[in-house]
């Protein structure tokens, strides 16, 4: 009995904390084939922005490397009416002139010829093709695709992100306390909602008449926000009546821990679904904004300026920068989409 009582219980086992929702998230992400090159694509175009912005790429998008149209290297064959119309200007070139028996001055000209020739900036002789073709003024097409993707998509982005955020505020606020506070934001919420958003948009960029990305930012951004408002009001109010809000209530957390730290994740996967659905319409707003001659300066390049003019190049059969522009705008907008589509299927709290 006494060996019995003396044998010691055996240790507990170690305790294992639970992974989190982020953690359980990114485990289900990695099973997804189609996220994971979805996550590649849209990281490397974030790359490429990243490098055009320092000059690592596409430094010199706006040097005229190639005559006016230059064709693709790959239709090197096909005939470029722009170039042979250069090669005959310079052949056209009329003989000096002896004026040395008629015009007193004749003899400084040719002095004034050497110095002129000594501080003369010499012009490199055009390619009549690019990698992929040039454009009216001969530069690289691809070259100034990479640096259009840097204004489009960081145009998308960054309102999407102020998009978001306001009407993610917006609506946990007038979801989580209802009654007046509610009212308040759904009045707000109808007055932008009534009118039309590209007519609304397009009002206010002609009414700024400031052309730049902060301020096409600002006005998709703090025009954008109705659509995310009302997804998160109907969520919240779904979550406020729910045990683990009356749990963390109970237990003493405040009005800002119950908003966005007990609900706000678990309403994570609706904010990411409104944001990919945002990226892509502002991209398409600024498209159509610089389209329209509404959007970035006309020193800057965007996709939309690029596919503006691209409507003129057709007509001469010119389509290489309009194939240009969409491959890359079809490609980061397929890729942003799935990959959202598979962060709110590791997120969703109904599929873990």
């Amino acid at each position: 009995m006494s060996a019995v009582l003396t044998e010691k219980a055996p240790p507990p086992p170690p305790r294992q904390e639970s992974p989190g929702l982020w953690t359980l998230a990114w485990r289900r992400l990695r099973q997804d084939a189609v996220g994971m090159v979805s996550l590649v694509v849209v990281v490397f175009f974030i790359l490429m922005m990243a490098a055009s912005y320092v000059g690592i790429i596409a430094g010199d998008w706006n040097k005229e490397k190639g005559v006016s149209y230059a064709n693709p290297a790959f239709l090197a064959g096909a005939e470029n009416l722009e170039a042979k119309a250069l090669q005959g200007k310079e052949a056209a070139k009329a003989p000096p002139v002896d004026l040395s028996d008629i015009d007193p001055l004749a003899p400084r000209y040719k002095e004034w010829e050497e110095r002129a020739a000594k501080i003369a900036v010499t012009e490199t002789k055009r390619s009549e093709t690019l990698p992929f073709g040039g454009d009216k003024w001969g530069r690289d097409v691809i070259a100034k695709t990479i640096k259009g993707s840097e204004t489009s998509i960081f145009v998308g982005i960054a309102s999407a992100l102020l998009a978001t955020a306001l009407g993610t505020l917006f609506g946990a606020i007038a979801g989580y306390y209802g009654r007046w506070v509610d009212d308040a934001f759904n009045w707000f919420y109808s007055v932008f909602n009534s009118i039309p958003y590209l007519l609304l948009i397009l009002a206010v960029a002609a009414v700024l008449q400031q052309k730049g990305m902060l301020t096409i930012i600002l006005i998709l951004g703090l025009t954008g926000w109705t659509g995310v408002f009302r997804q998160i009001r109907a969520e919240y109010l779904k979550h406020v009546a729910r045990e683990y809000v009356r749990a963390a209530h109970a237990i003493g957390a405040s009005h800002a821990s119950r908003i966005f730290v007990h609900i706000l994740p678990n309403v994570s996967h609706v904010v990411l679904i409104q944001l990919s659905l945002l990226v892509v319409a502002f991209i398409k707003a600024e498209v159509i904004l610089s389209f329209l001659g509404l959007g970035v300066p006309i020193e800057m390049v965007s996709w939309g300026t690029m596919l503006g003019e691209a409507q003129n190049e057709l007509i001469i059969g010119k389509w290489w920068q309009l194939a240009a522009a969409t491959f890359f705008m079809a490609i980061f907008i397929t890729a942003f989409s799935m990959l959202t589509d598979s962060l709110r299927d590791a997120l969703d709290p109904k599929l873990r």
